[in-house]
């Protein structure tokens, strides 16, 4: 069942959460340590992130560097499969233009094709490090509405040499997108943003996930305005919880968001990270609150680093 049909089929509110794969060369079992402190709530489903490889330099035995492409968190694919067989929920890999080629896009769509995974999200990734603004690699995509060309494409049964597959699977990929409640960083303003958010729902995109946010407003503000301009499918907020007195600084700088003047200065005004994180907590289980009374379906929670919150928050609502 896809991630729309399951919201759709959902008595009372719901939640998904999101994963990162493990380190390279670290084991699985501390993801599902984290998983399972959320699973018996019944979540929807589970994202996994994907990661692109970065330039790094690594030393030689001439005493010289050299700049060679890693990647710190593979497994996106291998992740996904063994969260969905494990606990017979959606696994929702992240599928990324950044850092990947159409072809490996292509071979992963196989892949994941063939384990039976079958609900994707979309997103055009971040930049790499070391650039200053976004570069797709060579053949690969520039938009992630580019990405889900593709992907319509290989639903309806052509490789991307434009040969036809032998067979098609009577399971489709279905998939949501990113929207962004205070503008995507790069984008020139908000209706621009939100014009390309409509072509990629236009597209096919079953849902929106937004971005994450500190002020609820910001979220009604932004549905309000999609729905304006025609775009009707779920939009599911994703909110995180603050766990630490540095992210008043490291979450406006990576996510580009801002922080209400209230949750910043009580973050600021902490002598310590679990006075932080309890006011993290609060902060967190208020949005959630009030998001679920104002008549939304579904919360997601970027939980990475913050699953012991995540857990208090859904064992209190759901």
């Amino acid at each position: 069942m896809n991630i729309l049909d399951r919201l759709n089929a959902h008595k009372g509110p719901a939640f998904s959460f999101e994963v990162l794969p493990p380190l390279k060369g670290k084991g699985i079992s501390q993801l599902f340590a984290g998983i399972d402190k959320l699973i018996e709530f019944d979540p929807l489903y589970i994202n996994i992130t994907s990661h692109r490889s970065e330039m790094v330099f690594v030393s030689t035995a001439d005493g010289l560097y050299k700049r060679i492409s890693e990647r710190s968190r593979p497994g996106t694919v291998a992740v996904a499969a063994a969260i969905q067989q494990k606990y017979g929920i959606p696994a929702v890999p992240h599928i990324i233009c950044s850092g990947f080629s159409k072809a490996e896009t292509e071979y992963a769509l196989i892949d994941l094709n063939f384990l039976g995974i079958n609900n994707l999200l979309l997103l055009r990734g971040d930049k790499a490090k070391h650039e200053n603004r976004f570069v797709p690699v060579e053949n690969g995509h520039s938009f992630a509405c580019e990405l889900e060309e593709q992907v319509n494409m290989f639903n309806d049964g052509y490789f991307l040499d434009g040969t036809k597959m032998d067979s098609v699977s009577e399971v489709k990929f279905s998939y949501g997108v990113a929207g962004y409640p205070e503008k995507h960083d790069e984008a020139p303003n908000i209706d621009i943003d939100l014009a390309n958010l409509k072509r990629k729902v236009d597209l096919g995109a079953d849902y929106v996930v937004t971005q994450m946010f500190f002020d609820n407003k910001k979220y009604f503000d932004f549905v309000e305005r999609c729905r304006s301009i025609g775009i009707t499918v779920p939009i599911i907020p994703g909110i995180k919880p603050i766990i630490n007195k540095n992210q008043l600084t490291i979450l406006p700088k990576v996510f580009h968001v801002d922080l209400p003047n209230d949750l910043a200065n009580e973050i600021s005004s902490c002598h310590n990270n679990d006075e932080a994180k309890q006011i993290g907590t609060e902060w967190c289980l208020a949005q959630a609150r009030e998001l679920l009374s104002k008549g939304v379906k579904s919360i997601h929670f970027y939980s990475l680093n913050a699953t012991d919150i995540v857990r208090n928050v859904v064992k209190e609502l759901f």
